[in-house]
């Protein structure tokens, strides 16, 4: 076996679902730097500033590790029995059924995504408990530190099989100035799909991704469109999903032309650049997002995302999104859980995871908006939720509360009406005034009310 081979099975030993290997040719730039630009200057990242201020470094390799001649990219396979693993997309909702959404400041969804399909990962009690929605990774400890585990363990294989020193790689679980998904697509790990996310054959779209730059030239691995026996699987793909595109066809050209309306021309061209050759004619996951965040195909405008709002924004959740975040209080896989690649998908081996049953999916709703600092620490400290804070997790479950209609809930929203944070506060006066309705509503905001100072708050008592 050859030294890439042996690297290969060691690193697959350690826990990685999927090992591929591209080469970094000198002063070369990342598969899809012109795009990831355009992207930026459409401000599409919303206020994720640090993606612009390392955007030189994730299009030239070489910037992060002078000298940079390949990268590993490495896979962790995160599916979980329930929707979205082994199964089609399961059952949808017509969104004139569920009601329309639109955007703060911004026109409302278009009629051909109305009339379109969306998914509800509400009705899937493998991931709603307690009456709220958890993106499945959540109910991980954090994978960065789980992950990270088995990179420093890849550097030892590396050192040992290859001689080289700790200063000849570098390696990172979703942290560093790589876009891991361009090189993954290089490579054969998967496609980016019209979801804008790395779809594999083997493991769908579940798949956390870690990469490993080294001064090593490995021998390259083929894209899956290059590869034989993807172009095989994709032909059968397409055959057994036909009737699925045959459902579709009739909204996507009305879709297209909303998305190439609302994004920037450049962005959109870049898209249709690409060819999603392994998507074909299936659009479910841009039919199915509940705040319409995917614009065009492989286009993502954060601003709209539910990930974005739920997770990375600390401010105010625009009202015009709110009820499109339904039921979830922690990120959204929609998208991902639509796309009929997953029927391919596979259970975790859970190697290099850490599945947490009495974390987050033991929680009530209710409990959730009460908790207090020591009992956030305690349930989340090691898990990715980590990253809202308490008062992004109480914000998102007022949300969640009011979108769900929480009567049991009213009396601790009351009091989080009064809370430090006027953003907890904010939400929660728009919860209760959902919830209790224009009769009720008063009485129960009516101190909290008498004591508001703050704009933003008092906004939602007015509007």
């Amino acid at each position: 076996m050859s030294r890439c081979g042996e690297l290969r099975r060691r690193l697959r030993g350690l826990g990685f679902d999927a090992v591929r290997f591209a080469r970094i040719g000198p002063g070369e730039a990342w598969p899809m730097s012109e795009r990831f630009s355009r992207w930026l200057g459409a401000g599409h990242h919303a206020d994720m500033r640090w993606l612009e201020r390392g955007a030189e470094k994730r299009a030239h390799p070489g910037l992060v590790l002078a000298g940079a001649r390949s990268m590993i990219l490495l896979g962790v396979n995160y599916g979980r029995a329930g929707r979205g693993l082994g199964q089609s997309a399961g059952p949808v909702l017509r969104s004139a059924e569920r009601g329309g959404v639109s955007a703060a400041g911004g026109a409302g969804v278009s009629a051909s995504r109305a009339a379109g399909v969306a998914f509800r990962p509400e009705s899937n009690p493998a991931f709603a408990v307690g009456g709220a929605v958890w993106a499945r990774y959540a109910l991980y400890s954090d994978y960065h530190d789980t992950i990270k585990a088995g990179l420093v363990a890849a550097g030892r294989v590396l050192e040992e099989l290859f001689g080289v020193a700790g200063a000849d790689y570098r390696y990172y679980v979703d942290t560093g100035p790589v876009l891991e998904r361009g090189w993954a697509e290089r490579a054969g790990l998967g496609f980016v799909g019209k979801n804008a996310m790395l779809i594999s054959p083997e493991f769908g779209n579940w798949l956390f991704l870690a990469v490993i730059l080294t001064r090593l030239e490995l021998e390259p691995d083929a894209p899956l469109w290059r590869a034989r026996k993807w172009r095989v699987a994709s032909g059968e793909y397409q055959e057994k999903s036909a009737a699925m595109a045959a459902e579709e066809e009739a909204t996507a050209a009305a879709a297209t032309a909303a998305a190439a309306a609302t994004a920037t021309a450049a962005v959109a061209a870049a898209a249709v650049a690409v060819g999603f050759r392994f998507c074909g004619k299936c659009e479910r996951c841009m039919a199915a997002c509940p705040t319409a965040a995917l614009i065009a195909p492989g286009v993502l405008d954060a601003r709209r995302c539910v990930s974005y709002q739920t997770i990375e924004n600390r401010g105010m959740i625009p009202r015009g999104l709110r009820e499109g975040v339904g039921a979830r209080i922690y990120g959204c896989d929609v998208c991902a859980e639509v796309c009929p690649w997953n029927r391919f998908a596979q259970e975790a081996r859970g190697v290099l995871l850490e599945a947490r049953e009495g974390g987050a999916g033991a929680l009530s709703l209710r409990e959730v908006l009460e908790l207090t600092p020591g009992r956030f620490a305690e349930v989340f400290g090691k898990t990715p939720v980590k990253r809202v804070k308490l008062s992004g997790l109480l914000r998102n479950a007022c949300v969640v509360a009011g979108n769900t209609g929480a009567s049991g809930c009213l009396d601790v929203l009351a009091r989080l009406a009064a809370h430090a944070s006027p953003v907890v506060r904010a939400h929660a006066v728009w919860a209760v005034r959902r919830v209790a309705g224009p009769d009720r509503a008063p009485g129960l905001l009516e101190a909290a009310r008498a004591a508001e100072r703050d704009g933003i708050v008092l906004a939602e008592y007015e509007g």
